[in-house]
C-alpha cells in the first residue's frame, strides 16, 4: 500500500505519446517477446545425427564371381533390353556410411570405361557398388 502512494502522482496521467517517432502496431510489439532459437540449425543438426546409416558390406569372392557372371549376361542381352532388380550401395552424402537401394529397370547401357551401369531413367550405379542383380534373365534365359 505504501508503494502506491509513492507513485500517487503520476499514476492516473496520460500515456506519453512522442511527437518524433510514430506509435509501434501491435503485431511488431509482440514480435518482441516472440521465441528467440539461439541455436541456429541446432534442430536440423539434431535430426541429422538421429538418422541412421548402414554400413558397406563387403562381398566375398564368389560373390563376387556369381554377381560378374550375371553381369555378362546382361551385356551379352544388352540389345534385347533386358528389366533387371540392381540392389547397390549409395554412399551418404553427409555422413558415414549409406544404404542400400533397389532399382528395377530397364540396362540401357554398361560403360566399362566409367565403370557404370546406365539404367533405362538415366540412373548411373558405380559397378562397384553393386551388391545383385536379379530378373527374370537368370532364370528363363530371356
Amino acid at each position: 500500500m505504501r508503494e502506491l502512494q509513492r507513485y500517487d502522482d503520476i499514476l492516473h496521467l496520460p500515456h506519453p505519446v512522442s511527437k518524433r517517432h510514430p506509435q509501434m502496431p501491435v503485431s511488431d510489439r509482440a514480435a518482441q517477446f516472440a521465441p528467440f532459437a539461439a541455436l541456429t540449425g541446432h534442430n536440423d543438426a539434431v535430426k541429422e545425427a538421429e538418422r541412421l546409416t548402414e554400413s558397406r558390406a563387403e562381398l566375398g569372392c564368389d560373390a563376387i564371381e556369381i554377381l560378374n557372371a550375371k553381369m555378362q549376361l546382361v551385356l551379352a542381352l544388352i540389345k534385347q533390353r533386358p528389366e533387371i532388380a540392381v540392389t547397390y550401395f549409395k554412399p551418404d552424402e553427409k555422413k558415414a556410411g549409406g544404404a542400400y537401394l533397389t532399382i528395377y529397370q530397364v540396362v540401357k547401357k554398361i560403360d566399362d570405361i566409367e565403370r557404370i551401369l546406365v539404367m533405362e531413367d538415366g540412373t548411373k550405379i558405380p559397378i562397384s557398388m553393386i551388391v545383385d542383380i536379379d530378373g527374370r534373365i537368370f532364370t528363363n534365359g530371356e
